[in-house]
């Protein structure tokens, strides 16, 4: 009963401080405009189905991709073991599945295999980060706490999938020296080759089985509570994200409908526009971009295929997508720290471009969708880059020469280059 009533009190717990945090994260992301993504149900669907659940984009790397699909479908299917454990843990007993005969053999083999696949692959992505160090791993923004996040979580899954093979090795051995309350279920094919490795004794092998089991579930429990801190919120954020993602042709622009609205009164004097509040051309901070975007950076994984496929990045020049992403989640979380301690209207004097993004990084992007194309759920750096872009020019009349030259064309001649329409076809005279 003392267990019994330590599991349920850690379950509880968890699941506040989950809900705490995910509240917080939920506020920050609110901080965007609004913008309505609730158009063509079905086909957000089958995006979301396709991206999100299918992962195909990932597979334009093969390789890393089976690795990940491994750990992704342990990560669903092992979970199933959850809840055989929360019921154990809740009513004290034990394998309370198992009565469903061979069914549940199919079931915890099938876990064992998943555990080791699961395992390796965690093993492999370590070396890949940290031996072969990819270079799609590194970066300005890789530093510090984002390197060692990966590892954390790399390192975190390889302990649990261990305590739940020993675990399993402990239970399958105590079943077979016909301990009372280790009923004989489920088969062990993966597990049954570490039992040379345990004790020969009841009290050593029950004491390894409720050891590996405590730090299985608590493991999951505090994995689940370090999502809002790291990377790896895309476990819960991908699905949402891949869902809500635009679906326009790559390379479509949005209108700002204020300005929209302005070009149809100069061309129609009849149109009276709607009355809308003044509002702000472009993004100078978090608030200013839509909560699409905000979402987005929680999202993000730093898997580096943005950048790795980024013209500018790859001729050496300082713009980065991912760092892009990384950027507006740290000042997202920055202006939702000053919230919780000062309360709404605290200006903190800072914004995401210049104290985050340079003007350098925003004006390197060629808007070539690379990026959006290559991010294996559907991030979109571009929007966050030209709405930045937007405000630069049209609330400071900011931005390299080269930009204002064909700005004043476009203005002038109707086109980017510096000849009078008449004088457009010349070339064709020459002899």
């Amino acid at each position: 009963m003392v267990s019994q009533i330590l599991f349920i009190a850690i379950t509880l717990a968890a699941i506040a401080l989950f809900s705490y945090n995910a509240k917080k994260v939920i506020r920050n992301i609110r901080f965007g405009r609004a913008v309505d993504r609730s158009d063509q149900p079905h086909k957000r669907l089958m995006t979301m189905l396709k991206v999100a659940f299918g992962q195909t984009k990932m597979f334009f790397r093969p390789i890393p991709a089976f690795l990940h699909f491994i750990v992704y479908a342990g990560f669903v299917i092992i979970n199933i073991e959850v809840l055989e454990i929360m019921i154990d843990g809740i009513f004290g007993t034990h394998r309370v599945f198992g009565g469903i005969g061979i069914l549940y053999d199919v079931l915890i083999g099938s876990f064992e295999f998943l555990a080791l696949g699961v395992w390796l692959a965690c093993v492999i992505f370590l070396i890949r980060r940290n031996i072969l160090k990819l270079k799609r791993f590194s970066g300005v923004e890789m530093k510090s706490w984002p390197r060692s996040d990966a590892n954390y979580i790399l390192i975190t899954e390889i302990l649990l999938m261990t305590a739940f093979l020993l675990l399993n090795a402990a239970d399958s051995k105590l079943q077979a020296m016909g301990v009372g309350h280790y009923t004989t279920a489920g088969a062990f094919p993966i597990s049954q080759f570490l039992h040379n490795l345990l004790p020969n004794t009841e009290a050593g092998l029950i004491a390894i089985e409720r050891g590996c089991w405590w730090f299985h579930i608590i493991g999951i429990f505090a994995f689940l509570n370090y999502l809002p801190y790291s990377k790896h919120f895309h476990i819960i954020f991908a699905f949402p994200n891949t869902y809500f993602s635009n679906l326009e042709p790559k390379g479509e622009f949005t209108n700002m409908q204020s300005v929209t609205n302005e070009v149809k009164a100069m061309l129609d004097p009849s149109f009276t526009p709607p009355e809308a509040a003044a509002g702000r051309f472009g993004a100078k901070d978090v608030n200013d971009l839509t909560w699409v975007n905000l979402m987005n950076a929680y999202t993000c994984t730093e898997c580096g295929r943005c950048t790795s496929v980024c013209p500018a990045n790859i001729t050496g020049k300082l713009l980065s997508p991912r760092k892009i992403m990384m950027d507006t989640r740290d000042r997202m979380e920055e202006v939702g720290r000053s919230l919780d301690k000062a309360g709404k209207g605290f200006d903190d004097g800072k914004s995401l471009i210049d104290d985050y993004i340079s003007r350098e990084e925003i004006w390197a992007c060629t808007s070539c969708n690379a990026c959006t194309e290559a991010c294996p759920i559907n991030i979109d750096p571009l929007a966050i880059i030209t709405d930045l872009r937007r405000y630069a020019v049209m609330e400071e009349s900011q931005s390299p020469a080269s930009i204002g030259t064909m700005l004043g064309n476009i203005e002038n001649n109707g086109a980017p280059w510096k000849y009078s329409p008449a004088d457009r076809f010349n070339w064709a005279k020459e002899d």
